[in-house]
């Protein structure tokens, strides 16, 4: 299941030293070296700023509620019958230099990390909150994407190349979805929504897949820390379109020219679709036989528990993304199978040190000149060292979430529970579930484990410090069924 913790105030006291042991097992930095924090002022006073001016164009950028590190900003605007997306993304590199301290450390860190109580950036603050940073009524420099596409949405040019640019305002996504439903939006964020429901439409001719899966949040309210399950607001998907558009045009145009760095995924294999078949057939969920994979995934509701079971199980399909890296020669195999295209990340490098690097090959390409030679030989180390950066990153969340979770059902050892089962292996008695209030996933171990059915278990046990709970299975959904007390 996604995991998104927010930063928020007010950490607990019992959670401190728990997240504080997190940090230290995963070897995760409190702050950057002097040299480093040096290095981002001067950057910031002396950035390499690019002749193009661009603030004519009147971008916004769209985030969650308190976000400083603002990588995009879009503008769209008519062109004909058909769209022109204006895509400003930070330019980092007009203020990190290759083997600078700046540089050496964002490659030691290789993303940004997220927690409820801090945030551990890629880059110093310095920069990624504030002169780098997109942020309103700032000019700044950027690497500006110009994406053609005729009236049904589909891409008939891309170039990019470096420009300064403001945007015009910052604003949430709550604040640009409730515009839209009441139809106050300006032409530009209305247009946001035409394009990504055109976008959407052509990931769905296409095959392509989204998993539209309840997220996990870590929030606060009167001083209370939570674990909430969060849908996401349709502008979300629309405004995800544009980054997913630009990925896909730094693709074509990095293979177009045989040097870059793609995000890969493999398909899933024979076997496992019929696993999945077999799993809807389990959960009594209809997949007609003439339905293939991507439309069945979009009848499914996540609302719904057995739903949400199933769109669980359709994660395991995808796992083992990468990226690939190549210089001289168009690869084999380097497509993203969720996304049934070529696509390469591009539009976050304050917060992913590959988005750089891509950027800069995409910039040499269309403005006819050769490759930085300080990127061609970094893209062979990238894909490795982003991989275990990704590691780093996915423990971390889940080990927060572990954290709250159990700092949350503490106070309520011995207390029963009804959940329902996500996830159960080959031999039947090992498993996950899910508590819809409070927001907990958590292990069980039992016999026939009921997939996507419901199950009473107890808390026996809340370990604050290592961030795990223990639950036991008190009775199945045939019980419960049959007796309103088990």
């Amino acid at each position: 299941m996604p995991i998104r913790p927010h930063q928020v105030q007010a950490v607990p006291k019992p959670l401190v030293e728990g997240l504080e042991k997190l940090r230290e097992d995963l070897t995760i930095p409190e702050d950057f070296s002097v040299e480093v924090h040096d290095a981002a002022l001067h950057a910031a006073r002396y950035p390499r700023l690019p002749e193009l001016d661009r603030t004519d164009l009147e971008f916004v950028t769209i985030d969650p509620e308190g976000s400083r590190d603002l990588d995009q900003a879009v503008f769209i605007e008519t062109s004909g019958s058909g769209y022109i997306v204006w895509y400003a993304i930070a330019d980092v590199a007009a203020f990190v230099s290759p083997g600078d301290p700046l540089d050496l450390e964002a490659h030691i860190r290789g993303q940004t990390l997220y927690g409820p109580h801090k945030r551990t950036p890629l880059h110093p603050p310095e920069l990624s909150e504030d002169a780098a940073s997109l942020l309103e009524n700032e000019t700044r420099p950027a690497v500006l994407w110009r994406i053609t596409l005729d009236e049904k949405g589909h891409q008939t040019a891309r170039t990019v190349r470096r420009a300064l640019v403001r945007s015009r305002a910052q604003y949430t996504y709550r604040e640009v979805q409730d515009a839209l439903d009441r139809g106050t939006a300006s032409e530009p964020l209305q247009l946001l929504k035409t394009v990504g429901l055109l976008r959407e439409h052509i990931e769905h001719e296409r095959g392509g897949v989204s998993l539209q899966i309840p997220e996990q949040e870590v929030e606060t309210s009167n001083g209370e820390w939570h674990i909430v399950h969060r849908s996401a607001l349709p502008i979300e998907g629309w405004n995800a379109q544009i980054s997913l558009l630009t990925g896909m045009a730094a693709a074509d145009i990095m293979l177009d020219a045989r040097v870059g760095l793609l995000r890969t995924l493999p398909p899933a294999d024979a076997a496992s679709l019929r696993t999945l078949r077999e799993t809807a057939k389990a959960l009594r969920i209809d997949w007609p036989p003439d339905m293939d994979y991507p439309e069945f995934v979009r009848t499914l509701d996540p609302q719904r528990p057995d739903h949400a079971a199933m769109l669980y199980s359709c994660t395991l399909l995808f796992r083992g993304a990468g990226y690939l890296a190549f210089n001289g020669q168009r690869p084999d195999n380097a497509q993203h199978a969720a996304l049934a295209t070529h696509y390469a990340h591009v539009t976050a490098p304050l917060r992913r040190l590959v988005d750089r690097y891509a950027g800069e090959v995409c910039l040499a390409v269309c403005a006819g000149e050769p490759v930085p030679e300080w990127v061609a030989t970094a893209l062979a180390q990238l894909p490795r060292e982003m991989e275990s950066s990704n590691r780093k990153a996915s423990a971390y969340e889940r080990g927060i979430v572990n954290m709250v979770e159990t700092f949350m059902l503490s106070p309520h050892v011995g207390k029963e529970f009804t959940g329902t089962v996500v996830e159960v292996d080959e031999t039947g008695e090992k498993g996950r579930f899910i508590i819809r209030n409070p927001a907990v996933e958590a292990g069980i171990r039992g016999v026939d484990l009921p997939f996507g059915q419901e199950i009473r278990v107890r808390l026996v046990d809340a370990d604050l410090r290592n961030g795990q709970s223990r639950f036991e299975l008190v009775c199945s959904e045939a019980v419960l069924s049959a007796t309103a007390d088990c």
